[in-house]
């Protein structure tokens, strides 16, 4: 069991973060991402957590046309929670294919080369990143 790690209730102004609600019409979806395929909403996370977290609704706009190719994220956690469809993956060190399906959580090893072979139409998910700001390191392969 956990311990408290700070004494009594804190007051808003003294939280060391920021309340934050995004909604569809103050977080609307962009296409301003690492990904062509893909339209992104942050959801406000970053600038709530002093850019410790970052949190991102993703939706495919376009069929799966390739794979990503082999690839790396420099975050120390990185978590997918797929709401709608299905998105496939091939992790370094792992055997065959990864598929996470509407209702599936991934935890994807930090720092882990892997691969997106596949999505549906219809893919949706939730990202979270450690920390919110990232570099993506291609491989080549």
């Amino acid at each position: 069991m956990a311990t408290t790690r700070y004494a009594g209730p804190r007051a808003l102004a003294q939280a060391g973060s920021k309340l934050n609600l995004a909604t569809l019409e103050n977080a609307a979806f962009h296409k301003d991402g690492p990904r062509e395929n893909f339209e992104y909403r942050d959801l406000g996370w970053a600038d709530a957590s002093g850019r410790a977290i970052g949190a991102k609704h993703i939706r495919a706009i376009k069929p799966f046309e390739a794979e990503t190719g082999w690839h790396w994220h420099d975050m120390n956690g990185h978590f997918v929670y797929v709401l709608r469809g299905w998105l496939k993956f091939r992790f370094d060190g792992a055997d065959g294919e990864v598929v996470a399906c509407a209702g599936a959580s991934l935890s994807q090893p930090a720092g882990v080369a892997h691969n997106v072979v596949g999505y549906s139409e219809d893919l949706e998910l939730i990202e979270v990143n450690l920390p919110a700001d990232y570099a993506t390191n291609e491989l080549g392969r």
